[in-house]
């Protein structure tokens, strides 16, 4: 049996460059890899089959089965699978757990099946199944652009303390489109602000939260019926700052101390917040 991690994602900036010919959205994005994982557990079978632990997830609507498919379509392996996924990343929440649960998928598949593919390969894959399961075949600290199917790692953030926030609001189906469809001419940008973090982490200058944009900001708090209190909330009982995870609903706040972090987590708590606290994840090694 293979095991294999799902890390989350939060985006440490997110801009949209402007709308593309193709209806897709040009973006620059620095996003980094957090300790909030799924658990995939894959094991020899006839055929392919899934499994999870959360009631709520569907095979079919996710993107595990159409990367199983899709590598058994490019390499011709007709060699089965038991995937079995302990969900830990809230469904929908923004913080990339499908398509991190697919890129697992890739990887713990070739390793199982034998095809010896390489990253690159894997990539390359990666790419038709969506724009942001690139991403996670490296974690770490990673500049995304394009679509969001370029990845270029970079050299890791610094070790902070991530305190998520899931506030408990619905969870939309289609909301990433819906969001950007809300955004205006006036809520794009020119690249610059990823361009200035991508400097800092290239020259190992003191990183710092000030650095951190994500333009759904400008219309998710609105969006997002209750989003906006949660947040509020939180920047009462002591968080410095308060981010959107990518297209939301989850939040996060960055803290370099360990026992900050977890003193706010347990007020928190008190506030009856739903919260994790994790940590920043250091780029895989050069190895699939």
């Amino acid at each position: 049996m293979i095991t294999i991690t799902a890390p989350a994602k939060v985006n440490l900036t997110l801009e949209v460059l402007g709308k593309r010919p193709d209806g897709f959205h040009e973006i620059r994005s620095v996003i980094q890899a957090v300790s909030l994982c799924d658990t995939l557990s894959l094991r020899p079978s006839d055929t392919v089959e899934f499994r999870c632990d959360l009631p709520d997830w569907i095979a079919e609507r996710s993107l595990v089965s159409r990367a199983a498919n899709l590598l058994q379509e490019a390499t011709g392996c007709h060699k089965g699978a038991t995937v079995e996924i302990n969900k830990c990343i809230p469904l929908l929440s923004g913080l990339g757990g499908d398509s991190s649960d697919a890129a697992a998928t890739l990887r713990g598949l070739n390793q199982l099946w034998g095809l010896g593919l390489s990253k690159s390969e894997l990539v390359e894959l990666a790419w038709q199944l969506g724009s942001d399961v690139a991403c996670f075949l490296y974690e770490g600290t990673a500049l995304v652009e394009g679509r969001g199917e370029i990845v270029t790692p970079l050299p890791s953030l610094p070790h902070w303390w991530v305190l998520l926030v899931l506030p408990a609001i619905p969870r939309l189906p289609g909301k990433t489109k819906q969001l950007y469809r809300s955004l205006s001419a006036n809520h794009y940008t020119d690249g610059r602000i990823t361009h200035r973090l991508v400097e800092e982490l290239r020259e190992g200058r003191d990183f710092t939260s000030s650095l951190l944009f994500n333009t759904f900001e400008n219309v998710a708090f609105t969006f997002f019926s209750g989003l906006d209190a949660a947040r509020r909330q939180m920047l009462k009982i002591g968080a410095a700052d308060v981010h959107l995870a990518g297209s939301g609903p989850a939040l996060f706040t960055l803290i370099d101390d360990r026992t900050d972090a977890e003193q706010l987590y347990l007020r928190l708590q008190d506030e009856n917040l739903p919260a994790y606290l994790g940590e920043t994840l250091p780029r895989l090694d050069a190895t699939v």
